[in-house]
């Protein structure tokens, strides 16, 4: 009896302990697991997983479109066929959205260089060529900006003097990377009128220190990802043939 006392008094008194105690964590340790050729496959997993792969594999390998050349986000200083061929199909895929939901057409598109993330090699274009070029899950939304945030956004891309992609919207630039002209849809910027721009949740949210979009009037967010975007103008497209133009020049 005397030793069930015991056990019981100790108990009580341990626990009432720990119930005092404040428990920290004071250290965390890890160690690099290199992941090689060496390790053994498992057997079961990969009978498993095989047909799926398969599947998956076959559908990213299927042809949509061809490519008649091979085109770079180098291949020109200010504007590049394949910049250009994005931020078109952008306005082309998600126009039709935005007028469906608000009546409204959208009035321009940005992106940015850094986000084209491969090349459109010449021949046939897959749903893989779409995940190499867009490999991020960006997704499409659309600022309603004013003309001060718009002046914003054309004296970034001055100072930048880098081959953002753009849409709906022309730029020329002197010398001194000064703006001379500048123009949406073909028509001065002016005060007192909303414009529309389309571009990725990345830049809305300062990526790039694409600061300009906030504040704003409004945020439209359209649930559609610029990849899905690039694969559903393939399916459209029979030939792929986008060309450097003058959206955005320098007169030097």
């Amino acid at each position: 009896m005397r030793f069930t006392h015991f056990f019981f008094l100790l108990y009580f008194f341990v626990f009432l302990n720990c119930k005092q105690e404040k428990i920290q964590l004071y250290k965390i340790e890890g160690k690099q697991i290199a992941i090689s050729d060496s390790i053994t496959a498992n057997s079961e997993i990969e009978s498993f997983i095989k047909p799926y792969r398969i599947n998956i594999q076959k559908d990213l390998d299927s042809v949509l479109a061809y490519s008649l050349d091979t085109y770079s986000k180098t291949d020109g200083e200010l504007n590049t066929a394949l910049g250009n061929f994005m931020a078109d199909l952008i306005y082309s895929e998600a126009n039709p959205i935005f007028k469906s939901r608000t009546k409204k057409d959208i009035d321009m598109v940005l992106l940015n260089h850094g986000g084209i993330r491969g090349i459109l090699n010449r021949g046939n274009i897959s749903k893989r060529t779409a995940f190499q070029l867009m490999p991020f899950e960006n997704n499409i939304v659309v600022v309603a900006l004013k003309k001060p945030q718009i002046d914003s956004l054309i004296d970034y891309l001055s100072k930048q003097k880098k081959a953002h992609p753009i849409s709906k919207l022309k730029l020329t630039l002197d010398k001194n990377y000064h703006v001379i002209e500048a123009k949406i849809k073909g028509k001065e910027i002016v005060n007192n009128q909303t414009y529309y721009v389309a571009t990725s949740d990345y830049l809305y949210n300062g990526g790039d220190n694409m600061n300009f979009f906030k504040p704003n009037d409004t945020l439209y967010r359209l649930d559609y990802k610029i990849r899905n975007a690039i694969i559903d103008n393939f399916i459209k497209l029979d030939t792929i043939k986008p060309v450097i133009d003058n959206r955005f020049t320098q007169i030097k």
